[in-house]
């Protein structure tokens, strides 16, 4: 009998939230099939054996072992399979299809789509205005004071803006219409993204607001200075949201849609996770560092935004507890991460890589290396905390996330 192919491993899988149909819901985090399968407690048990290393008959005696019936388990297998298939989750001629397509789309698109206009936020400009001002009513001044001038760099959750509302607000109300001409750089986590690698794209970006414009010339000066490290038009911009909510909110806060964005994606740096050697050993991730600090030099007008979130903690990231916001094991958690931003404010660039790097980082910062790129391009800058929170993103799990200016002379 022949091989199952293999499930895709950028698949997300998270507990169905739907009592009634439990078991594991599976969707595709980049989009290339719009399905969503919620996978029965039964059937879960068998997914493992979806490596391509197995056939039907493998998973038949998985069913088997659960006690399913002997003359329901070849239909039941079969069904699995037949599902995950059609819903593009095998890495089999459908899936290679459907990735063709998506990739060929944004090759040939204009613009960048608002992926997560209707999900994540209103997608009619009315709405979505409204309940931006809604955020800024709602959410209290505490925090830390900022300084009176503006910054050169802000950081920003990336999280559902109505989970990160108080990050959101803290941060962008350092910036005021006055930036307007200014090109914003923005620095976004690449969730799926490959490692030690930076996407770029000459795209504007189209959001409810309206249309960003495209700064063409600074992205192949950035595409130029370090090819081996950049994919240039890469597919992951078509679908990460770290910088289309930066987008949303910089329009909304600017009171203008055609603002000039320069949208970077980061990728992991799983390489220094791994070994604990900073990101700019590798020549060709160095080199990328070199262009984006002479990029700054050379042009003074760039504002920074950095889509970053922190730690992702609980059962939802395969931790054996749940976790609550600031309580317990969550508020340690909080002592580490402001250890962790302490360093990165002062510019001890070298001890925020240790402190991130250790044990190869159990908070799954997914915002280290949009923050670590920032800290090379331009070391002279300090930062100062403007807010720090945590966000139960389910039950029994917690993202964090902060609001922080930076300035490149003393205040």
């Amino acid at each position: 009998m022949s091989l199952v192919p293999a499930l895709r491993a950028e698949l997300e899988f998270l507990p169905s939230p739907d009592p009634k149909h439990p078991g594991v819901l599976i969707r595709d985090p980049l989009g290339y099939s719009p399905s969503v399968l919620v996978i029965p407690p039964a059937l879960v048990h068998s997914m493992p054996l979806l490596d391509g290393q197995h056939d039907l008959e493998a998973i038949e005696a998985c069913l088997a072992s659960l006690g399913v019936p002997r003359n329901e388990r070849r239909d039941e297998a079969n069904a699995l399979v037949q599902s995950l298939a059609e819903a593009g989750f095998l890495e089999d001629a459908n899936f290679w299809s459907l990735r063709e397509r998506a990739h060929s789309s944004f090759q040939v698109a204009p613009v960048r789509r608002a992926a997560h206009a209707g999900s994540s936020y209103p997608e009619s400009r009315a709405a979505l205005d409204a309940e931006l001002h809604r955020y800024h009513a709602h959410t209290s001044g505490n925090g830390v004071s900022a300084s009176k001038r503006p910054p050169m760099a802000i950081i920003a959750p990336h999280v559902s803006p109505f989970g990160g509302v108080r990050g959101y607000v803290r941060a962008y109300q350092r910036l005021s219409p006055q930036l307007a001409d200014s090109t914003f750089v923005i620095l976004g986590t690449s969730h799926q993204g490959a490692p030690e690698r930076f996407g770029l794209t000459e795209k504007p970006f189209e959001t409810p607001f309206g249309r960003t414009r495209a700064a063409p010339a600074l992205v192949k000066e950035l595409a130029r200075a370090s090819p081996s490290a950049v994919s240039l038009e890469d597919y992951q911009h078509a679908v990460e949201h770290s910088i289309e909510f930066q987008v949303v909110f910089l329009q909304h806060t600017l009171r203008r849609a055609d603002i000039e964005v320069v949208p970077i994606l980061c990728g992991a740096f799983l390489d220094s996770l791994i070994s604990g050697r900073p990101p700019e050993d590798k020549d060709e991730v160095r080199a990328f560092f070199d262009a984006l600090s002479e990029l700054y030099a050379k042009q003074r007008d760039l504002v920074f935004v950095l889509g970053v979130d922190l730690a992702h903690v609980g059962r939802r990231y395969g931790d054996p507890r749940a976790a609550r916001r600031l309580r317990g094991e969550m508020l340690e958690v909080e002592a580490i991460e402001r250890e962790r931003l302490d360093a990165l404010f002062r510019g001890q660039t070298e001890r925020f890589l240790d402190l991130v790097t250790q044990e190869q980082d159990p908070l799954r910062w997914c915002g280290f290396s949009p923050l670590y790129t920032f800290a090379r391009a331009v070391p002279e800058a300090r930062g100062n905390l403007l807010h720090y929170d945590q966000w139960n993103i389910d039950d029994d799990s917690v993202v964090s996330f902060a609001a922080a200016e930076y300035h490149t002379e003393p205040a």
